[in-house]
């Protein structure tokens, strides 16, 4: 059976109207001879957060278990609203939830881990319909309970989808057509990077670059799944960037606004608290803050807040700042801005020196054989 796997996140459901719109966007595929679709749908844009804040109105403390099934239910509203999008269309279609996927993850609530993902429930699914809408982002535990895989963690419910159904491709949809230089929404001189290797952008999405979930893409290239970045333009798929054991490794620049920054009381404490981050795969960035030794937390936030707390860490005096990352090997630069713009013009400074003459969405990294 070919399978055809794409992924819509947040940013293509900004109003129930996308939706229909997406949904057009698979007759058409359809219609050319794409028999059978598994979509994979991220909440649409804003409802993780307005969940995570109505959740902890009632209890701050909150068991991680209840936050977990509350996020989970933005994801599957969000399949529902394209499964009748689609059904709307004449096509058979069905909605499948963490419940029912297939995927099993251990109980780090939060962000769990994939353990294994079992196709049958999805080729099931296919023998029925032709198109079949996967909620994003989670999955259950050995225990049957519902987990959270993270935030932005869509991407890797796709890739592994693909990856049991032994299908070798992927499609990533965003606002973008692809991976940029910086965010094009930033830095307007940004340029299209056609092909990229699964390092660079794991690299790039742990110090804050918002394309593709790193776990996303370290289980890419684990299992050898080729990820397509597209953006949905006039209902027309547009191509971006492929991401690939064999991309290139280019320069860019980040921005990474509101990340954690930690003070912390000497250097060997700090380092001591990253390596307590990287056991749990949480990626911890040892800087200087005000002249003082502080661990930056970019990525999977809450559940690194968690884990220090149960290390005995006390986080309370957590501050937020904007960090830019300057790829531009063989030294990553990383400097923290407590002003939001300042850290913007800091980008844009540092992405000129790096690509002087740039023309932005009009340039595209010339296709040369990878560093």
């Amino acid at each position: 059976m070919n399978v055809h796997i794409l992924k819509f996140g947040g940013s293509s459901f900004r109003q129930p109207g996308d939706y229909i719109a997406v949904a057009r966007h698979l007759a058409d595929r359809r219609e050319a001879g794409e028999s059978k679709i598994v979509v994979v749908v991220s909440a649409m844009a804003g409802t993780t957060d307005r969940l995570k804040n109505t959740l902890l109105d009632v209890d701050r403390n909150a068991p991680p278990s209840s936050l977990d099934a509350a996020l989970a239910t933005g994801e599957m509203f969000s399949a529902c609203m394209l499964e009748t999008a689609v059904s709307r269309l004449g096509i058979s279609v069905i909605s499948l939830n963490g419940y029912t996927l297939g995927i099993k993850t251990n109980s780090d609530f939060g962000r769990a881990s994939i353990d294994c993902v079992n196709p049958q429930p999805i080729f099931n699914a296919l023998k029925e319909h032709d198109v079949v809408i996967a909620a994003g982002g989670q999955g259950i535990d050995h225990f049957g309970k519902l987990t959270f895989l993270g935030r932005n963690s869509s991407d890797l419910t796709a890739v592994a989808i693909a990856s049991a159904l032994g299908e070798n491709t992927c499609e990533i949809y965003s606002d973008v057509r692809g991976v940029y230089t910086a965010d094009p929404n930033l830095v307007p001189e940004a340029q299209l990077i056609p092909k990229i290797a699964y390092r660079r952008i794991a690299d790039m999405s742990r110090y804050g670059a918002k394309v593709l979930h790193h776990g996303a893409v370290d289980y890419a290239e684990k299992n050898e799944v080729t990820i397509n970045c597209k953006s949905l333009t006039g209902g027309e798929a547009v191509a971006g960037t492929i991401v690939t054991a064999c991309g290139h490794n280019p320069s860019s620049v980040i921005v990474a606004r509101n990340a954690s920054i930690l003070p912390v009381a000497s250097a060997k404490k700090r380092d001591f608290l990253r390596e307590v981050l990287h056991q749990y795969n949480i990626s911890a960035i040892c800087l200087e803050d005000d002249h003082s030794p502080c661990l930056c937390i970019i990525t999977d936030t809450d559940y690194a807040m968690r884990v220090l707390t149960l290390e005995g860490t006390p986080t309370a005096r957590v501050r937020t700042r904007t960090v830019v990352t300057d790829f531009h090997d063989p030294v990553i630069g990383i400097y923290s801005y407590a002003d939001y713009e300042q850290a913007v013009e800091m980008a844009r400074d540092i992405h000129r020196r790096i690509y002087p003459g740039a023309m932005g969405e009009a340039s595209v990294i010339a296709d040369k054989t990878p560093e």
